[in-house]
């Protein structure tokens, strides 16, 4: 019989058919696995509601860190709230299927590579990750406007009550960091986010201007001050493993269908996250 695993999923994106079918078929490999989810369910509150508990009434655990589409407030939407208001609907959503969120207490996998502690983390990002040639946020979204290439954030990612999304991240590294730093010491972490929490993963980017989009550099140290086993998260869509000073990064989204019908395409949806390759 096999044995529980820690298992990574993002970027279900379950406004597409093709993709909440995805969804349908999604099932625990052994009793007691469990779920991590890093970020973008879907963009209306009612498909998040419906992959969330079908995901919940699965696994023996689901932990859901929000993505950047969750937070959108799309005209079509019943839900018009905006910002930390829509963060916070989520959260009871959350919490009325069980389902731990960056405002819980974390909860320490025991399983087969553990114990290690799951924390599941919203942090934003800040315009930091610019390119060479870009010194300011103004000069980084100029070349976005220029080439075309502009994340869709800018007009449905509504920060309120905060001025910007610079100030709502702000906010949010500092709650992050503050609850990491109280966490037992003693054990090492899986951190789940829905951006990458180092530059690195972005410098694949077809487009280098979206990148901007991606993450702060102010997260850039937490796989080691926060003695990392593994970050999981999602949103640029290629899916990978990478490693940054030692620690697996696993990005582990679906996408979207265009992207993962191309042949060689990896489909391994979840993607393991504990035990590692090799480990029982």
């Amino acid at each position: 019989m096999a044995s529980a695993s820690l298992l990574g999923v993002s970027d279900l994106h379950v406004g597409h058919p093709e993709n909440r079918a995805i969804v349908e078929n999604l099932r625990p490999s052994a009793d007691g696995d469990w779920l991590l989810v890093a970020g973008d369910v879907g963009e209306l509150v009612e498909d998040i509601e419906w992959a969330l508990k079908t995901l919940s009434g699965r696994f023996d655990r689901v932990i859901w860190a929000p993505g950047n589409h969750e937070l959108w407030t799309p005209r079509e939407d019943p839900v018009q709230l905006r910002g930390e208001e829509r963060y916070r609907h989520l959260v009871d959503l959350c919490g009325t299927l069980g389902i731990l969120t960056p405002q819980d207490s974390y909860a320490v996998w025991e399983g087969p590579g553990g114990p290690v502690t799951v924390a599941p983390l919203f942090v934003l990002y800040d315009y930091s990750f610019r390119t060479p040639t870009a010194a300011t946020k103004e000069a980084a979204l100029a070349q976005a406007y220029e080439k075309g290439v502009v994340c869709t954030d800018e007009f449905f990612l509504h920060p309120d009550p905060y001025p910007s999304r610079e100030a709502w991240c702000d906010a949010r590294v500092a709650e992050s960091e503050r609850r990491l730093a109280e966490r037992d010491p003693e054990l090492p972490t899986v951190l789940v986010n829905h951006y990458p929490l180092v530059r690195d993963p972005t410098r694949i980017l077809h487009y280098p201007e979206f990148a901007q989009w991606c993450g702060t550099v102010r997260t850039a140290d937490w796989h080691r001050r926060f003695r990392a086993r593994s970050v999981v998260y999602g949103h640029l869509h290629i899916p990978r493993t990478t490693w940054h000073d030692g620690v697996r990064f696993e990005e582990v989204s679906v996408g979207y269908p265009r992207e993962w019908r191309r042949p060689g395409h990896p489909r391994n949806v979840p993607r393991p996250v504990l035990p590692e390759a090799g480990t029982s």
